[in-house]
């Protein structure tokens, strides 16, 4: 599922305000970038009194979510870890001990598969595996760009079925009852594991920060002085924000097919596989998700993004804390009921 980038991981803190005190009377913000998990960008904003703890809590974030990108990873191996990857290789063959961060992450997904409707299916890698390879070979070789054919797609499809992930929570094993079927998270994992991150954040004491994994952003709190973190939609036509959004103690999540696409003979075939059809859906350029919980809103983007909108709109209505935002190609924009409340009025 990740691809462990060539850069190597690389962390920048800022201390902004008050350099060199090691505790001060008003929290100090705190800012981190690093490259190294989940093949993207992650920053944390962080605001505390004491600089040696703001330090020490800004590298626990990060190497929580290393080991994340660990435990989640389909494409590499790592010594004394049972991932993605080790499930894939024993399908058929015999369950796999893992740890409960990974046994959990697909207890929670197989119930987003029942919420969506089959919409956002971490079984779905034997057929989004077939895309990926098309599209990395579409983008290295832009001239010869092709699309996968659909019976290849039908015959992956046929080893879809998430009832053949067996998640023993005793045992604490993993297993695929499908020697073809094959896992891909990366539509839950990194929301998933940042909401976990943010709630053992919460249980040391943290009261203000700021998570964006790869533009997943997952909010502790509001800021300091009791305003809310403000947090960007972007516009899938232009790039620019589309709207910009106040939250406390949320998270906010978009799917769009402007982020991973090919192009094959002058139409461009994004990363959002439908289901049903096996191709990149078309209902939508992107759907934001706005609720409480990252791993929801992660889970739900992609699940929405496979729905017409009407479908949608009715299971957000009938979820207690979501909110969504949808965008068609045609730019026409719908909101749910209570999206509006979080947007910054000019």
């Amino acid at each position: 599922m990740y691809k462990r980038l060539t850069i190597a991981a690389t962390a920048v803190i800022f201390f902004l305000c008050g350099c060199g005190r090691a505790q001060s009377a008003e929290p100090e913000r705190y800012e981190q970038t690093f490259f190294d998990v989940f093949d993207t960008v992650t920053t944390i904003v962080l605001y505390d009194e004491d600089a040696d703890r703001a330090a020490k809590r800004l590298q626990a974030v990060h190497d929580e979510l290393l080991t994340y990108h660990e435990l989640y990873d389909a494409y590499e191996t790592y010594e004394g870890v049972n991932n993605i990857r080790t499930i894939n290789e024993n399908a058929g063959i015999a369950p796999v001990r893992t740890d409960e961060r990974l046994t959990g992450l697909l207890l929670f997904a197989k119930d987003m598969d029942t919420l969506t409707d089959g919409r956002m299916n971490v079984a779905m890698g034997s057929v989004l595996s077939i895309w990926h390879d098309y599209r990395e070979a579409g983008l290295d070789d832009p001239e010869n760009a092709e699309l996968p054919p659909m019976e290849a797609l039908r015959e992956a499809a046929k080893h879809t079925d998430i009832s053949g992930v067996i998640v023993d929570e005793t045992a604490g094993t993993v297993y695929l009852s499908d020697a073809e079927e094959q896992l891909d998270i990366g539509a839950v994992a990194k929301g998933y594991a940042a909401q976990r991150v943010a709630d053992d954040m919460r249980a040391q004491g943290v009261t203000s920060m700021l998570l964006s994994v790869g533009g997943n952003v997952c909010a502790i709190g509001g800021r300091p002085d009791g305003s809310a973190w403000r947090v960007a939609v972007q516009d899938p036509a232009s790039g620019g924000t589309l709207c910009t959004l106040e939250v406390r103690d949320e998270s906010l999540v978009t799917s769009g097919t402007y982020q991973r696409y090919y192009t094959v003979d002058g139409k461009r075939y994004h990363h959002i596989i439908d289901p049903d059809t096996l191709m990149p859906e078309t209902y939508f350029d992107s759907v934001s998700v706005l609720c409480a919980d990252s791993g929801l809103a992660d889970a739900l983007s992609t699940g929405l993004a496979n729905m017409p909108l009407g479908e949608g709109l009715a299971l957000v209505e009938s979820l207690d804390g979501v909110e969504a935002l949808w965008v068609q190609p045609d730019g026409t924009q719908t909101q749910s009921d209570g999206f509006s409340a979080y947007v910054l009025q000019d």
